[in-house]
């Protein structure tokens, strides 16, 4: 069972806790992790793309020439897909879905082996509590100092305006609740901060 400090917004030490080892204590399978996040982003497609399909194009009402005849290959209408100008077989269609199917069980677990990462690559910290008496971004940039983290994610268990305003105008640093953590988030930042009732909403989800 995988252990870390907890620190105060000053980087103190004010104790040690155990982390679940289903939610952090996972080994690693990159190609497991890959697949789930690539499905993820995938079903973020809008699918703007649209082609016109032959029911669609204008004009081919008329039979271009007889059926019989002409030594060439029958043709119904100018508007076929073979024929210049014509429609597009099986294009893009703007209600195209891209996301292909993942399960409950295999988007939490990839969300446990990336959480699981972050611990064992030591870009996890859990602080007590994230506090500020008013909102100021100069307080939030001198404890994300104290903390080492130049930009980061840090996660919060309840809403808190006065971090999360503080913290929205730094670049590459993001504040949210716990509930809203996605694997993107957690790849892509070089520190995560949580908020030891962060943890204890994490490992009561995931687990």
């Amino acid at each position: 069972m995988a252990n870390i400090t907890i620190v105060d917004q000053n980087n103190k030490e004010v104790g040690k806790r155990e982390l679940n080892p289903a939610v952090f204590g996972l080994e690693s399978d990159a190609g497991f992790v890959h697949r789930v996040y690539a499905s993820l982003a995938s079903a973020q497609r809008g699918g703007t793309s649209k082609i016109k399909s032959v029911a669609e194009v204008s004009g081919g009402g008329k039979k271009p020439f007889k059926q019989k005849g002409t030594g060439r290959a029958r043709q119904g209408t100018t508007r076929a897909a073979q024929m210049r100008h014509g429609g597009t077989a099986h294009g893009p269609q703007a209600n195209t879905a891209f996301d292909s199917r993942i399960n409950k069980k295999e988007r939490r677990r990839a969300m446990c082996m990336v959480l699981s990462d972050c611990v064992r690559d030591g870009k996890l910290t859990v602080v007590d509590k994230l506090e500020l008496a008013e909102i100021k971004t100069k307080a939030f940039v001198d404890i994300m100092a104290n903390l080492k983290a130049s930009t980061g994610l840090f996660v919060l268990a309840e809403s808190n305006d006065n971090i999360e305003l503080s913290g929205r105008n730094i670049p590459n640093t993001k504040v949210i609740l716990d509930g809203q953590v996605s694997m993107h988030d957690l790849l892509k930042s070089k520190h995560v901060i949580l908020t030891a009732a962060a943890v204890d909403s994490l490992e009561e989800r995931l687990s």
